[in-house]
């Protein structure tokens, strides 16, 4: 590796909720770091993950769906946010061809024109437009300040390659910020809790994901298998009786879905125990928010 032609940084990956930030990141580094849902706002703190290479290091940050502040939680995701936009190098904007623009796309890009770095646009989703409407929207994004503007879909192969040609264009050189062995700087234990919650919203309806957060209490390695335990924490009591269903059926299938998504990531064995506590209006609540590590 030659050090002086090393190219290193980091790259915000910004837009609204539900126009596949998570899904591209997770493309992007050829593993499942973002949890994914049909749900918006399923990504709720900012996901660091790491690309390495022998010529590069690109440190993406996938970060929560820009909404309007409704809850103190809301607040927080705007603030990580902005946080991860003052340390970017790059910010790759991303957008959904079908609905583009929105209310809060506007918002999103009244703000980035305030960002003094290099920023490039995908049109994401664009298998299910004409290319006519791929066409009003380029010309939309090109009176803004990107130095790309690179439609795609998600569903392609070669996406993969497309976005990373086109960040390693604009990524500075600097030596690697992290090893070049690290996927993340972020703890196992954020990794778990972070699938138990996607089981979460693919499980139950509109208001059990909104109102939850999962705390892993103890992850223990014991070569080969894992024993975890971990709470999820709820607004109200009607909502437990929800979560656990039927004779504990609906937690049951949670939990074994979750057993299998963690053990595609740590590839041991997984038994994971599953609490459920109560916390009154969290969300709204600056100090079990803190608690909650947001």
């Amino acid at each position: 590796m030659d050090i002086t032609k090393f190219k290193s940084g980091f790259v915000s990956i910004i837009g609204k909720p539900n126009v596949g930030k998570s899904t591209i990141m997770n493309i992007l580094l050829n593993e499942k770091l973002s949890i994914i849902s049909p749900k918006p706002q399923t990504t709720r703190q900012n996901v660091k993950g790491i690309l390495n290479d022998e010529n590069k290091q690109i440190i993406f940050l996938d970060t929560p769906g820009f909404v309007k502040a409704r809850y103190e939680l809301h607040e927080k995701m705007l603030e990580y946010i902005r946080n991860s936009l003052q340390d970017s190098d790059i910010v790759l904007f991303v957008t959904d061809a079908n609905h583009f623009p929105t209310d809060y796309d506007l918002e999103i890009l009244k703000f980035l024109k305030k960002i003094k770095v290099p920023k490039l646009a995908i049109i994401n989703k664009i298998d299910l437009v004409t290319q006519d409407v791929i066409k009003e929207k380029i010309e939309i994004l090109s009176k803004e300040n990107f130095e790309l503007i690179i439609p795609l879909s998600a569903k392609e192969e070669k996406i993969r390659e497309v976005i990373l040609i086109a960040v390693e264009q604009f990524l500075p050189l600097h030596p690697p910020f992290y090893a070049l062995d690290e996927m993340s700087d972020l703890p196992m234990k954020f990794f778990v809790q972070e699938l138990i919650r996607e089981r979460i919203f693919h499980n139950y309806g509109d208001e059990i994901p909104y109102s939850s957060t999962v705390i892993v209490e103890h992850y223990k390695d014991l070569g080969n298998k894992v024993d975890i335990e971990a709470t999820i924490w709820l607004e109200r009591k009607t909502q437990k009786i929800i979560v656990i269903g039927k004779n504990g059926e609906k937690i049951k299938k949670m939990r074994i879905e979750a057993e299998k998504e963690i053990h595609s990531l740590v590839q041991k064995r997984v038994k994971l125990n599953l609490w459920i506590k109560i916390k009154a209006n969290w969300r709204k609540k600056t100090n079990a928010l803190k608690e909650f590590g947001y």
